[in-house]
């Protein structure tokens, strides 16, 4: 794997796009882009947003293979994954809540569950360009703040990350909360201007 890295890591911006596109279509690699980012970033500071850029359309491209790949085939799956109660809520929490299960873990550089929602963005007929745009929203600062620190902080990224981790988690946890909180009264507000109709 330090070999890889180290080619990767060689290639600059073009190693950090083709990590992220592996990354995003369903390659188990937790944390690697981030890491290849902020050693990019660490190495050739001036670089970094160039970098950041590249890990933002190469996760880009990877998770809309992975969408259409739900897209395709994904109901299918799920029917048959979804026959236990466990399972059966994950379906239940992602037709109520479904982007945001997108928006949090896509956004916070930790390692949270993000392609079996993705997958089930595709599979429950999220239109493309909500998901894209959602995807987009939690990416782009993602991306672009772990370049800022790479270029600040160096190697030391990783360990200020790690360090931080329970804040982190924190944050994911109330900003998932207050945005669960905002889809429910939207919802609401929707279903009382229904019934006045």
């Amino acid at each position: 794997m330090k070999a890889t890295v180290g080619v990767l890591t060689s290639w600059g911006p073009f190693g950090v796009f083709f990590l992220a596109i592996l990354d995003s279509a369903g390659v188990p690699l937790p944390a690697a882009v981030d890491a290849l980012l902020v050693a990019t970033a660490a190495i050739k500071p001036e670089g970094a947003y160039v970098d950041a850029l590249m890990a933002i359309a190469g996760s880009t491209i990877g998770s809309m293979i992975l969408y259409y790949l739900g897209r395709k085939g994904g109901e299918a799956y799920l029917e048959r994954a979804t026959q236990t109660p466990r399972a059966n809520a994950l379906r239940i929490w992602f037709q109520s809540y479904g982007l945001i299960t997108v928006f949090v873990p896509a956004l916070l550089p930790i390692p949270l569950p993000l392609k079996v929602f993705v997958l089930c963005a595709g599979a429950f007929g999220v239109k493309p360009l909500t998901f894209l745009g959602v995807l987009l929203a939690a990416r782009v600062p993602r991306y672009l703040g772990l370049a800022w620190l790479g270029s600040q902080l160096g190697h030391g990224t990783m360990g200020w990350l790690k360090a931080n981790v329970w804040f982190l988690l924190a944050a994911a946890f109330v900003l998932a909360l207050v945005l669960s909180l905002g889809v429910k009264v939207l919802t609401r507000e929707s279903e009382k201007q229904l019934e006045r109709r």
